[in-house]
């Protein structure tokens, strides 16, 4: 016999979604007001609720369970309603909620200070800004999750609204000579990344062995790795991580081929939020290579 269903907490859900757009429990906690542990427990008692785990604590990154990616979808979804009701009860019309993803090198380098200044240009539009990987952005925007997404792609794959050409290189710790190693230790992200398919077609090409020595879901991580000496791995040429250097043709490297930044949009009808959101990005970013 199937017990009575239990109400789920808003707050609860709004804390899982924070922990989920931040990437972590004490980031989440800045958005929210609340301390980490505070928000380790929320997580908790929604799990409680639910009856299944959201979260995969075994995972080095804030990962989800099936059951936290299910829920996911829902949580927004019951989130928005919640603030639409409030804002039509009290008389004020409802901020467009204008859902952007973006690849966290942008998300935590380049775009803050340009979001921030739009944000506050204008109040009747709310930004819900997600981190992820492009393949991960990439299908939020085909099943309707998200408005927007920026994504690394292979050059000239249909569908973009903008595109633009992206320098990669070989990045080592400075330090050491792990390029002349065999097999090459490599640090790279999860598979479905651009970058990941890059490195390891342009070795096996080449003919040079490999190995995955690191591998992380987050761009931190990969720049940490790197600096700390675990491998060599394959990033954007303005994202040199600290006590690293680039390394080429001339260190036994094979040569890279460009990757693109894209830009998609949905094929829902598009809001005015979601047509302001498109050309700040537009004109903010470097002249795109086709349209």
């Amino acid at each position: 016999m199937v017990g009575p269903m239990r109400e789920m907490d808003l707050g609860l859900l709004r804390t899982f979604v924070s922990v989920v757009d931040a990437g972590g429990f004490t980031r989440a906690g800045e958005r929210v007001h609340k301390t980490q542990s505070t928000v380790s427990q929320q997580i908790r008692r929604l799990e409680e609720q639910i009856g299944q785990p959201l979260l995969d604590r075994n995972s080095r990154a804030v990962a989800l369970t099936d059951d936290g990616e299910r829920l996911l979808g829902y949580a927004r979804r019951l989130l928005a309603l919640n603030d639409e009701a409030n804002a039509v009860l009290s008389g004020r019309p409802a901020a467009e909620v204008v859902r952007l993803g973006v690849p966290e090198d942008y998300a935590v380098e380049r775009l803050p200070r340009l979001l921030a200044d739009f944000a506050r240009a204008n109040r009747r539009l709310r930004l819900d800004v997600r981190c992820d990987l492009s393949v991960r952005l990439r299908a939020d925007v085909e099943c309707g999750d998200l408005d927007i997404a920026l994504v690394k792609q292979e050059p000239g794959r249909p569908g973009a609204l903008r595109a633009w050409r992206e320098p990669l290189c070989w990045v080592g710790p400075a330090a050491e000579d792990l390029h002349r190693e065999d097999p090459l230790p490599l640090v790279l992200f999860p598979q479905g990344c651009v970058y990941r398919n890059r490195a390891v077609h342009e070795l096996e090409r080449a003919g040079r062995r490999w190995r995955v020595a690191y591998s992380s879901p987050n761009h931190a991580g990969v720049r940490a790795a790197v600096s700390g000496g675990l491998g060599v791995s394959v990033l954007p040429h303005s994202a040199l991580p600290p006590g690293a250097r680039f390394l080429g043709v001339a260190d036994g490297l094979p040569a890279l081929p460009e990757t693109e930044l894209a830009l998609l949009t949905g094929s829902a009808v598009r809001g005015t939020g979601v047509e302001m959101v498109t050309g700040l990005l537009v004109e903010s970013l470097p002249e795109p290579v086709w349209a």
